[in-house]
């Protein structure tokens, strides 16, 4: 096997597209500053209890593990931020009031999550912590389809569900309760006949509903036949009024609700949604409420948030254009080194030709050169 060859799903970044990425990465960090989102750098690696502690159970198989020889404890490679990031305000901010925070960094998954899918995501994100009501959310959602139109991505659709429908169901019947794993599992496949061979025995008025559910998809006119057929719960009524809300604030995007659609239900407390965009056969972005994710940490804090992964969004984006530099000749001339400083700190690209080689750059364009005209260096124009 050739010593260059990288592992399945695993790629570099070469220079033109690192570019994207990085520009892009600060771009929606910027603009979550100007929210309010405070910047935290979780580390790479932690002890396998931390990072899948609680609701982040689900991340086990994604998960890399290894032995810390320092300890001899099992650690892992974080497959998420989601929970570091939780942690962090759980455990060592400790703030009463409302806090905002923000992240980029790289994670890893043992397997893609999706077709064509990188293992190696770079994630960004934002999260709210400390309210429990729908603004947060409102905000969340309002905060990621900013993030993809400063990416220029104009067409989204969002697909929006809510654990609450499902919960209410199951804390209705004793008999669904106890098959909550199967029932998840065979609603998110949307399988018909297995789910009315486990619910023959269910009450009659939670079966049909749960039967129901892998049906009620479509636009937000959902919403209001869910409120018609499925009983008339208190659980129920909130997510469906909550869900309502969010999607009067969805702005231009196309929304399609999906009360099956329970990837992350385990994780997730409340409503929770995927972005799709023409070109990406995957959830560019997911988010959600996630409110007891902190209760592992000593702290249960009411929690809300959404990622994306930078590397995923720069592919949708034009090739970045060459940008423009100015070529110095390789000389030692004390007057030159003055010349050169001078215009990098004014911003510009300044690349010194190296003796005997010719420059070949992906991201630059040398449309002028620095020339000594018997007296000075000056700045000239090239064709």
């Amino acid at each position: 096997m050739p010593n260059w060859l990288l592992p399945e799903n695993i790629a570099d970044v070469l220079p033109s597209e690192a570019r994207k990425v990085e520009e892009l990465r600060r771009l929606l960090l910027d603009n979550f500053r100007c929210y309010g989102y405070e910047l935290v750098m979780p580390p790479m690696l932690e002890y396998i209890e931390s990072l899948l502690t609680g609701a982040a159970q689900d991340m086990d198989l994604q998960t890399f593990k290894l032995v810390d020889q320092i300890s001899g404890r099992t650690m892992g490679v974080r497959a998420d931020m989601t929970t570091q990031v939780a942690r962090i305000d759980a455990h060592l901010l400790n703030r009463k009031s409302v806090t905002r925070l923000c992240y980029a960094g790289s994670v890893l998954h043992t397997r893609p999550s999706g077709l064509h899918a990188t293992r190696e995501p770079l994630q960004i994100g934002g999260e709210i912590y400390g309210h429990a009501g729908l603004e947060a959310d409102a905000e969340i959602q309002e905060l990621m389809l900013a993030s993809l139109a400063l990416a220029n991505i104009s067409e989204v659709r969002l697909d929006l569900c809510h654990v609450g429908v499902l919960r209410a169901l199951l804390n209705s019947d004793a008999a669904a309760k106890r098959h909550e794993t199967q029932l998840f599992s065979l609603l998110e496949a949307k399988d018909l006949p297995a789910l009315k061979e486990l619910t023959k025995d269910f009450q009659p008025e939670i079966r049909r509903a749960l039967l129901d559910l892998p049906n009620l998809y479509g636009d937000r006119a959902i919403i209001e036949k869910a409120a018609e057929i499925l009983p008339k719960l208190d659980g129920i009524a909130i997510a469906l009024s909550e869900l309502s809300h969010l999607v009067d604030l969805a702005g231009s995007a196309k929304i399609t609700i999906d009360l099956a659609d329970l990837r992350g239900y385990h994780y997730h407390s409340g409503v929770m949604f995927n972005a799709f965009v023409p070109g990406l056969p995957n959830a560019v972005a997911r988010g959600g409420r996630y409110d007891h994710v902190g209760e592992a940490f000593g702290r249960a804090r009411p929690a809300t948030g959404f990622s994306l992964d930078l590397r995923e969004l720069a592919r949708l984006m034009p090739s970045a254009e060459r940008k423009d530099a100015i070529l110095a000749p390789w000389n030692q001339d004390p007057a030159l080194r003055v010349k050169i400083n001078e215009l990098r700190r004014a911003g510009n690209v300044v690349i010194q030709n190296l003796p005997g080689h010719e420059n070949e750059q992906d991201e630059f364009e040398c449309t002028r050169v620095v020339e000594f005209d018997g007296s000075h260096w000056i700045l000239k124009t090239v064709g």
